[in-house]
């Protein structure tokens, strides 16, 4: 695999040709919108096939993946643009495997609100080993809200892909969160309620497990939050569901302090849930500094730190995939950061006829472009997802989770398929 920065004037098609490879697969690839005219300092991803399949009369996918011995799931992953179509033709060129060597095996699990679009679920789906919609809450008398999410469910179990209930306290603000966390967990009447209420979701609408997020925990309650959490699992699992996983989520402040939730007995907690996620608190539109302009080596800190209290195997690490767009200038808890995917980001660097550069500190692209004001946007690009997967096979980590995967993110997926064999789980 080889990521290419473009330089001034250089096609598509003349990066294609350096490289040896087609043109129409790279454009599709990247998702590049005109090969003729790309942003200076746009980040390609390129790879190289060693097999390809040319489609015959009377093939079908699942002919062809039997008669390489792989699945038509990783036909999928290695030509997404085949997810969704009833259709091959002959004389087609499908990919088989790709020259680059394997690194090992992933889980991977992506974030979705249920309006997401089907065509950009079925095309992330056979990336997927798990997906949990945003999100079920929760009241502080252990009610919970519901969410139209069948129709997600249902593709998702098509796809094989585990759908997992996302479960958050209710949406009041992150200041009075802690306060309204602590009410439930030193109540076990509600406790009871909500695991009740919990156990009777799982039931109803076919999910394999839960994911309990939350974005603080006050020093004072966080063994009630270990005791609460080996009552739920345990609950959930006697209840015939196997999976229970914790969603950890920090903002730049904790990241950049190194705050990892003294106090938590995660040697206790280990025992009791199956996967940790350490997500960065990035949600739409932003009031304060997002962590894609702190220190990379701060996140890299934060998940070593974390790989020291708890079992890295067990550990998901967060990869999010927002970039934020900010009017200049930048006023801290005033200015308020608009979210922008990198694809997005691209194509607006390219119409302002702004340079891409990237930042090694934050390992973030970014670019300025002025109009009747002047902005600034910052997005990760496939430099940046690069440098996050590193981390996972540094620190020995279980797995990735992506915020969120709303829009199909074709150089991601790209990269994770590259670099892994990614991992199915049976129902």
């Amino acid at each position: 695999m080889v990521i290419h920065v473009v330089q001034q004037g250089e096609t598509a098609y003349d990066i294609a040709a350096r490289y040896g490879v087609s043109a129409e697969r790279l454009v599709l690839d990247n998702d590049i919108q005109d090969p003729d005219s790309l942003a200076e300092g746009r980040a390609l991803v390129i790879l190289v096939p060693r097999e390809t399949h040319v489609v015959r009369e009377g093939d079908t996918l699942s002919s062809i993946a039997r008669a390489y011995g792989i699945t038509v799931r990783q036909l999928f992953r290695n030509n997404p643009y085949l997810s969704g179509s009833d259709y091959i033709y002959p004389g087609e060129e499908i990919v088989i495997s790709f020259e680059n060597e394997k690194t090992g095996n992933i889980l991977t699990y992506g974030y979705a609100y249920p309006y997401i679009s089907e065509d950009v679920l079925i095309k992330t789906l056979p990336y997927l080993t798990y997906i949990t919609l945003y999100s079920y809450f929760f009241t502080d008398e252990g009610e919970l809200n519901d969410i139209d999410d069948m129709e997600v469910l249902s593709k998702a179990k098509d796809y094989q892909v585990l759908p997992i209930m996302m479960i958050s306290p209710q949406d009041i603000g992150r200041d009075s969160e802690s306060i309204f966390l602590q009410r439930v967990l030193i109540n076990e009447e509600i406790q009871n309620q909500l695991i009740y209420n919990i156990i009777n979701v799982l039931r109803a609408k076919g999910y394999y497990g839960i994911n309990f997020n939350v974005s603080y925990i006050r020093p004072q309650n966080r063994n009630d939050y270990v005791r609460f959490m080996t009552r739920l699992s345990n609950m959930v699992k006697e209840a015939g569901f196997n999976i229970v996983f914790n969603t950890l989520s920090l903002n730049t402040f904790e990241i950049m302090t190194g705050i990892i939730y003294e106090g938590i007995d995660y040697s206790r907690l280990v025992q009791y849930i199956d996967g940790l996620f350490l997500m960065t608190y990035e949600w739409g539109n932003y009031i304060g500094i997002p962590t894609g302009i702190i220190s990379f080596d701060k996140i890299k800190d934060y998940v070593r730190d974390m790989a020291q209290n708890f079992p890295p195997e067990k550990m998901f690490l967060g990869i999010p995939i927002l970039g934020y767009m900010w009017e200049l200038p930048f006023i801290l808890g005033v200015s308020r950061g608009l979210a922008i995917s990198s694809s997005s980001a691209v194509d607006l660097a390219k119409s302002m006829n702004a340079v891409i550069y990237y930042d090694d500190i934050s390992k973030t692209a970014y670019f300025q472009f002025i109009t009747d004001r002047e902005y600034i946007v910052r997005f990760r690009d496939a430099r940046s997802i690069i440098e996050y997967l590193n981390l996972v096979n540094e620190f020995g980590m279980n797995g990735i989770s992506v915020w969120n995967i709303m829009q199909f993110n074709p150089q991601l997926w790209m990269i994770v398929n590259a670099f892994y064999d990614i991992d199915v789980i049976d129902a």
